[in-house]
């Protein structure tokens, strides 16, 4: 019998449908994937030659459990830089980006307290929280909204067991954006309360207008931010598995002691390629960039041509979160595209109860299979 704390998580609705993909796969159906989030570029030369020159120099032992010195500062310094956040090297813990929200869920949470969370939001964003015995708490969004949260019902949620608020700008599932204003009434919330904001900004570098607002660059809200972020999405790194949490130096050294019990620290040779990725040139973060507005200015006239189907336009991330009007519950229509249409797409309440009624296509693929895949999409939906 497995515990009662895991019991209570819920399955992960992407890594699902991403599995039972690479199973049709494999037994050679021809599947258009919108499941996955992630880039599907290749990680550039230059980070990679990174990584082998530290192999080859021998690069291969422990490091530091929060991270090798060269690297903290150079987080530091890019986040001080591209998002205005009061850090040094001493507020910077090296660790894979979901073992950072992993962590601090379990350094913050005790069983029965209760976190805040946008509705939708990323499912693993409630397992941590129920792993740590917390109780998450949904602020329902709106697609009339662009699905921003609403800093008022946030503080309407709030009770005395609320601890922690968890954010994600760009967002996933949505691709939306919270804007200056309303992070920043969020912010004067979190500190009129005394609550720490999780504030994950791991899409920061995808936006497509505006820039982006850090919650940790507001007075007064550094010392009320873990600030979460990595390099997996904006150098297309997703396999190295390698990220970071931002915090004051206390909030670094409580996390820290669950890193020094469970991984020890991050891969040696990973950490030297990091370097290079935030200190080397940048021109292939922008192409991506550049390349994904393409990609979703080509996927939103395309879906804009389905009867019964809209879409908000995302300021950032690579995602989609269209909704439909058949009466069919999300699980069931993303089942019945991938078994009749051959292309996969995450059921929205793969992202909570707000999600029913949508679902999300990651543009992170090719021109091509964008094409194809929503007119896959169209045909499945004409024959319902």
């Amino acid at each position: 019998m497995v515990s009662q704390r895991l019991q209570t998580v819920p399955a992960s609705g992407t890594i699902a449908i991403s599995n039972l993909v690479s199973q049709m796969k494999a037994e050679g159906i021809d599947i258009v994937s919108f499941s996955m989030g992630e880039p599907d570029f290749t990680t550039p030369s230059n980070i990679i030659d990174a990584a082998c020159d530290s192999l080859h120099a021998g690069f291969t032992h422990y490091t530091p459990s929060t991270g090798i010195p060269e690297l903290r500062a150079a987080i530091a310094d890019y986040t001080k830089r591209n998002d205005n956040v009061p850090c040094d090297a001493s507020n910077v813990l090296v660790t894979p980006t979901k073992q950072a929200i992993f962590m601090t869920c379990l350094a913050y949470i005790d069983p029965g307290d209760e976190v805040i969370l946008p509705d939708p939001s990323w499912v693993s964003y409630e397992a941590c929280v129920r792993l740590a015995g917390g109780v998450p708490v949904y602020i329902p969004t709106r697609f009339e909204d662009g699905f921003v949260v609403d800093p008022a019902l946030i503080e309407q949620a709030i009770t005395p067991r609320t601890r922690m608020i968890i954010l994600n700008t760009p967002t996933n599932p949505t691709g939306a954006v919270i804007p200056k204003e309303t992070l920043k009434q969020i912010a004067d919330i979190a500190i009129k309360h005394d609550i720490k904001v999780m504030s994950d900004e791991i899409y920061s570098a995808i936006i497509y207008e505006g820039k982006h607002t850090s919650m940790a660059s507001f007075p007064g809200m550094f010392e009320h931010t873990i600030l979460i972020s990595g390099l997996s999405k904006t150098f297309a790194m997703t396999g190295w598995r390698l990220g970071w949490a931002i915090a004051p130096a206390e909030d670094i050294k409580n996390i820290n002691k669950l890193q020094s019990h469970s991984i020890s620290c991050c891969t040696s040779f990973v950490q030297k390629a990091a370097v290079e990725a935030l200190t080397g040139p940048q021109k292939s973060k922008f192409d991506m960039v550049a390349a994904f507005r393409k990609r979703r200015d080509l996927a939103l006239d395309l879906i804009s041509e389905i009867p019964g189907m809209e879409c908000n336009v995302p300021n950032g991330a690579f995602y989609l979160f269209p909704k439909y009007n058949k009466d069919i519950p999300s699980a069931k229509l993303a089942e019945i595209l991938l078994k009749e249409g051959h292309v996969a797409v995450t059921p929205g309440t793969a992202f909570g109860p707000g999600g029913e009624g949508f679902f999300r296509i990651s543009y992170a693929t090719s021109e091509d299979q964008i094409q194809e895949g929503i007119a896959r999409i169209r045909k499945v939906l004409a024959d319902l």
